[in-house]
Formats: C-alpha cells, structure tokens, sequence
C-alpha cells in the first residue's frame, strides 16, 4: 500500500507539472505571440478619427437604423495616418481634467471622454516613466473612450447630439473634484441639451443630463452610454486573467468575453436591471455604471470598422418623453481607472452596485482569493512590505492547518515504522498479492494508520498555492511593490539570472534563438529549488526507481517552472517549503521517527561520488 501511496503522489505531483506547463508557458506563449502579430497588423493599418462602432441595440419604438445619430459610418470612412496622442489631442477644443489621481481633458467635440491617463500609475518601477494613459481619442495608435448621448424614437427627424456636435462650456475652469463642468448645445429645433460633468478624488465621474424642449410638440428619446475600443489589444495572454469585455448583469450574472471570444461571438444583448458593463484590462478598466434601478438594454459586440477591429460595450435605457415647455433629467457614471480593492468597493456600497467587485478577476477560489488578499493587505499596513506581509500570512496559514497536517505527518511516521512489518508481508506471501493487501490493511487498522494522509498536506496546499498566485497576479496593490534588495517589484519575476552569472556577463541569454526563452532563472528560484530538494529529502526514498526519479528531479523542474512566475509566489514558495521542512522534522521527531534529511543527504552526495 506504501507503493500504491507513493505512486498517487507521484502521479498527481507529475499531473500539477503538465497542467501548469500547459497553462503557464505553452499558451501564454502562444497567445503573445499572437498578440504580437495582431499588434504588428495594426500598427500597419491606419486607425479612422471618424470610426465609431454602431449604436446600442435599441427596443421596440426606437429608429431601426439610428447608426447616424450616434455616429457610427455607414460606409467604411477614407483611412489617414495613426498621429501622436498629443498632436490628437491638441487639434479639438477641450476642458482640462485635473485631480489627485487623473489628468486628462474632456472634448468638447462630441463631448466624449477620451483622454484619461492614471498620475500615480507608472509604466515601470521608475517614478519619472510615464503616467498610465487608459484613454485615448480616435485617431490615435489606441483609441478607448466613453461617449454619452441620446437616440431618437423611430421615425423622428429631431437633431441629436454626434461625435461631431460642438458643445459650449458654460464659464471656464478645469474638471476637478470641486468645480464640475456644464457643456451645452442647441439642436436648433426646440432642444437645448445641459450636460453636467462632475468628478471625485478617485476615478469615477458622474455625467447629469437635462434636456429642456421649447419646440411644438412633445420629443421622445432614448439615453445611451457606450465604451468603445479600436483595435485588438495587446493583452498578457494568461488564461486564468481575464482582459476584454465584463459586467455584472442582472440576474444573468458576471458575464466575461475575451477578445478571440467576442470576434467569434459578435454581439450579445442582455435586456435586465442592476447592471454595470465595461472593457478591462489587468489592472485598469472602464466601465459604465447607470442606475441599479434603470431597465438596460446592454449589448456587447465586435465590429470591423473599414480595416480596423473596434470592441463596445454599451446600454440604451427606457426612454424619456419630454412635454412642450417640459425637461426631462437623466444621471449616469463612468468608472475609469485603477482597479483598487478599497475604491472598487467603496463604489460598490457607494452606488449600491450589483457585485462591482467582480471587476478584479478573483478568479474561481474567489472565497480564498480575497480574504488572501485582506490577510496580506492587513499585515502590509503593519509592516510596510508586501514581501514580509505574504511570509506572514503563509505562517499563519501554516499555523491554521497544523493540526491537519500534523495528523497527516503523524500518519506518515507511523507508517514509516511498520515498514519492517511490510516488508515480511512480501517474504511470507510472495505470489499473493490479494493475501498481502488484505494482510496491510489488517496492520493498518490495527495501528490506526491512514495510508493517503501524507496526500493531504500537498492537496490543501493547491487552492492556497492558486489563490495566492492570484493574488500576485491580478491585484494593482501588488504592481511594483518591493521586497528587499533586487526584487523592486513583487509581481514580475526575479530579474537576475544564472545564466550570465547574475549580470556579470552584459548580454541577455533570453533574447538567444530557440532556448533563449528557457535561459531565465533567478536567484529567488534557485532557493525555491534548493528548499524543495530538502522537503524531498525529508522523506524516505521511494523503493520503485521510477518513482524515485520523479522524486529526484522534481525540485528541478519546478526550479524551471517557476523561474518565470512573480517572485512574490517564488518567496512564499521557498518560504513554505522551509517551513515544511522545520514543521515535518518536529512532528517525525515528536512521534519517534527517524529523520531521514541526513541520511538521505549523505546517501545522495555519496551516491554522486561513487558514480564519479
């Protein structure tokens, strides 16, 4: 039975091995790579100022064909050249946006806001890189904006607002989170639309509409809010991230559509209530959030404007009938930012959101994943470090499931000394297989071992193991948070490698053809290997050669496995291990097993000499 033990964690250790090759290098490989053409496509393309993805979808009542109110071509508009963001930006009339965590500016052309970039997010660790820029107006090399308006009821001939209307700002100033802004604009025809903008410290602005009808007869109309990006994003291609089109909706739930998966889908409606929809990426988003109250008609869809692949997400609301000499008063918001736990949540209970939360990809062990995060963040304003944060949190994981895994150790020991006993078994009943089973788990019973408890430990550990890579992985807390030394930043992977001896050779062995992606193995997985190598050692050599082969070139595998993961996982990894090492000494100690991390070590290196 120790055998058939020992095979089962053989086999589910080696199955963890392929399942997170498979998922973290092969097809994160391969999706760069495909994003990488895509990108390349489209910078050879030529981006369209004018292009505008197609309107909401629109109920019964509404025009059947409202393209043209809100802007979107009907024929593919005459391509020109991708300009600089700023030269893009400085040929339209705007109103600045200037607050503690955003700078930008609205346009007053069609009154979009399409120029948002994130003042305490940088590209790099360095804090003189650039400032995030998360929106961009059309015409330049990434467009993503937010754009609001109306659409008229079916049949109408009333002037809308367009992504070419001018509107008129009423005074002057910036955008901040003390002075909102109100645009105007007069259609001519008895409407005069009040647009009024106003913002908070964080990232969420609040768009008012009032519209005032002085014409002769009553107006029917529809607001709308869309989202629209131009272009295939470069995305970090790790299929346990989302990055494209989210929401919340309804009674529908969360509802995710990556890139690949909204080309091939093309549009989705969703007609509910207590709805939020947005575009994300890994840690910055836009989303729209009307009214948890409102009826929606939310849509996600992917068009093919001229050349050029533009992503929407957007919702048209019931609509507003406006009285001679009547108004008619709508209010929406815009989420556009950092996806912070603290602000993402505050927004939720703030705005009374339905799950707003699920903005930050929690991913499947959401009830894991969070309260990691919590524990971490909670100790992070303890001791001002991320790094020394995780090391407590897996101490304090450890000291949670002491009394399972001291059981499952105890287990171990226990069968570690019956072995005698076993082994008489295969002498005394050598051609009986069914009599030697029945015979173990006579022995078993008797000294009330658990054959697969040495399992448990390793079991427990994967949901904790993912969630904290999750943790790493997703949350903006953890971007370029430093531990100590080399390590600036916590969710990248350990920049020295061993193989231009940790920067003493100046060339980069990555950038070689073929085994270049292989040569990247830092000092922080060095000692992840090197603690796993103990762990193993710790324990009895598996009597079957094959199974002590996987056993012996396990730490190295996962040494090169994990060379490309964030180091904050790579310290918990080595961390965990050396506290497996101290936990599972003290209990084998505790019921009078023989620690075999001497022997076996000394076994080891003897056995290397004797082969030399």
């Amino acid at each position: 039975m120790i055998e058939n033990r020992n095979t089962i964690l053989a086999v589910i250790l080696s199955g963890l091995v392929l399942i997170a090759w498979q998922y973290f290098y092969n097809i994160p490989t391969m999706e760069k790579q495909r994003a990488a053409q895509q990108a390349e496509l489209a910078q050879k393309q030529a981006a369209n100022p004018a292009a505008t993805p197609a309107t909401p979808a629109n109920p019964s009542g509404a025009p059947a064909a409202p393209a043209q109110q809100a802007g979107a071509p009907t024929t593919p508009a005459t391509a020109v050249p991708v300009q600089p963001r700023a030269t893009v930006i400085a040929a339209s009339p705007r109103v600045k946006i200037d607050t503690p965590n955003i700078s930008g500016s609205i346009s007053l052309t069609g009154a979009r806001i399409d120029d948002v970039a994130l003042v305490r997010f940088r590209e790099t660790v360095d804090p003189k890189s650039p400032a995030i820029e998360l929106f961009s107006p059309s015409g330049t090399k990434d467009p993503f904006y937010a754009e609001f308006g109306f659409v008229p009821s079916a049949g109408s001939t009333i002037k809308m607002p367009t992504k070419d209307t001018v509107w008129a700002q009423e005074g002057a100033g910036s955008l901040t989170p003390t002075t909102p802004v109100t645009l105007t604009w007069n259609n001519g025809q008895g409407l005069t639309f009040k647009r009024t903008i106003s913002i908070d410290d964080k990232f969420l602005f609040t768009i008012k509409d009032d519209v005032a009808n002085v014409g002769d007869a009553p107006v029917t109309i529809y607001p709308f809010g869309l989202i629209s990006r131009h272009g295939t994003p470069h995305v970090s291609g790790y299929y346990i991230l989302h990055e494209g089109l989210i929401g919340v909706l309804g009674d529908q739930g969360l509802q995710e559509f990556g890139y690949k998966k909204m080309d091939e889908t093309k549009a989705v409606e969703f007609k509910v209530t207590n709805a939020w929809m947005g575009i994300t990426d890994k840690y910055w988003a836009g989303t729209l959030l009307p009214s948890p109250k409102a009826n929606v008609q939310a849509r996600f869809s992917s068009n093919l404007v001229g050349t050029l692949r533009t992503y929407q997400t957007d919702y048209l609301l019931d609509p507003m009938t406006i009285a001679i000499g009547g108004t008619a008063s709508t209010t929406t918001n815009l989420f556009a930012g950092a996806k912070e736990n603290a602000t993402v949540d505050a927004y939720d209970k703030q705005l009374g959101l339905n799950k707003f939360d699920r903005l930050i990809d929690w991913g499947w062990f959401y009830f894991i994943t969070k309260p990691m995060f919590f524990m971490i963040d909670w100790f992070f304003h303890i001791v001002g470090n991320f790094g020394v944060a995780i090391l407590l949190v897996t101490v304090l994981v450890k000291l949670v499931f002491f009394p399972l895994a001291s059981k499952s150790y105890a287990s171990m020991a226990k069968m570690k000394a019956v072995q005698p006993q076993l082994a008489a078994l295969k002498d005394k009943y050598p051609d009986d297989k069914m009599k030697q089973q029945q015979e173990m788990m006579e022995i078993y019973k008797k000294e009330k071992i658990n054959p697969i408890a040495g399992c448990l430990p390793i079991l427990i550990q994967i949901p904790v193991f993912f969630s904290l890579y999750k943790v790493l992985f997703v949350t903006i807390e953890m971007r370029h948070a430093p531990f100590f030394g080399w390590i600036r930043d916590l969710s990248a992977p350990d920049p020295t490698n061993l193989f231009n001896l940790f920067g003493l050779f100046a060339f980069d062995p990555t950038q070689l053809p073929v085994l270049g992606y292989y040569l990247h193995l830092g000092i922080w997985p060095i000692i992840m290997g090197i603690t796993m190598w103990f762990q193993m050692k710790l324990n009895p050599t598996p009597p079957d050669p094959t199974q002590k082969m996987i056993f012996d070139w396990m730490p190295l595998i996962f040494t090169f496995m994990l060379a490309g993961f964030p180091a904050g996982l790579v310290i918990y990894w080595a961390w965990n291990n050396l506290l497996s090492v101290l936990q599972q000494s003290y209990i084998m100690k505790k019921n009078g097993a023989k620690i075999e991390l001497f022997d076996n070590l000394k076994s080891t290196f003897a056995g290397s000499k004797k082969t030399t």
